[in-house]
């Protein structure tokens, strides 16, 4: 059995009012048996909750990670722009075309996302929550399937995209990006090795796949740190 992807996991300088914006905007629930960070869990079991935990650090990285919110109409597009923006949300020009029928935010803490156009076939059927999209090479895409388990469901170029067998959102990646150096994102992945697994078995699978470990100095923590191919943080947590 392979890990499981528990969480996308925020570093937010205020966790609390972080957690509140996102819980309302996806009308997610916050879990009530996590005691190390504020968790949201999805509302309809599929996919991935959200976590977040403190950090001093200010975000400095542009869109390197995001989410892309899907739309059922130009109403109900509309109506997730304006509860946004009226949950702290704010508009952001990051070089879109003003032909281009998505609407892209940052979060209260600047963290980027899209508010995608009704009618995209690339997100139908993955939920409101469509997709976590992210700058980063082929390599890691075919990292992160073998990982998790999750198929390949495209293969383009240098961009790759996976997806939960069970469905639920994608998760895609593009090397045409521009990467900063490693270690700068903000959203991070926190995975739960197998149930009844170990914790160093899981790490040693993850590190024979191409994951390297990595030191950050935080002590007694629970989780392993790891890196994937690409260079950027993922967490390894203890089994519960």
């Amino acid at each position: 059995m392979t890990c499981q992807l528990l969480a996308v996991r925020f570093d937010a300088n205020d966790p609390l009012q972080l957690a509140r914006f996102w819980g309302a905007v996806l009308g997610w629930e916050m879990a009530d048996d996590t005691h190390d960070c504020i968790a949201l869990v999805p509302s309809d079991d599929i996919g991935f909750g959200l976590r977040f935990l403190p950090t001093v650090e200010q975000k400095s990285s542009p869109y390197e990670r995001h989410f892309h919110l899907t739309s059922t109409s130009l109403g109900d597009q509309r109506q997730t722009v304006a509860r946004s923006l009226a949950l702290g949300a704010q508009h952001l020009d990051v070089g879109q075309r003003p032909d281009e029928g998505h609407v892209v935010l940052a979060d209260p803490e600047g963290n980027e996302f899209c508010i995608i156009e009704p009618g995209n076939n690339w997100l139908a059927g993955c939920g409101f929550l469509g997709e976590l999209t992210c700058a980063g090479s082929p390599q890691v895409g075919h990292f992160w399937s073998e990982a998790l388990g999750w198929p390949l469901v495209w293969e383009q170029g240098l961009q790759t995209a996976i997806r939960s067998p069970q469905g639920g959102p994608k998760i895609s990646w593009d090397g045409g990006w521009s990467m900063p150096q490693a270690g700068n994102t903000r959203l991070h992945f926190d995975l739960a090795p197998p149930v009844h697994g170990d914790q160093q078995e899981e790490v040693d699978r993850l590190v024979s796949l191409g994951a390297t470990r990595i030191d950050v100095g935080r002590g007694e923590a629970s989780w392993v740190v790891l890196a994937d191919p690409d260079g950027r943080e993922f967490y390894v947590l203890t089994p519960r």
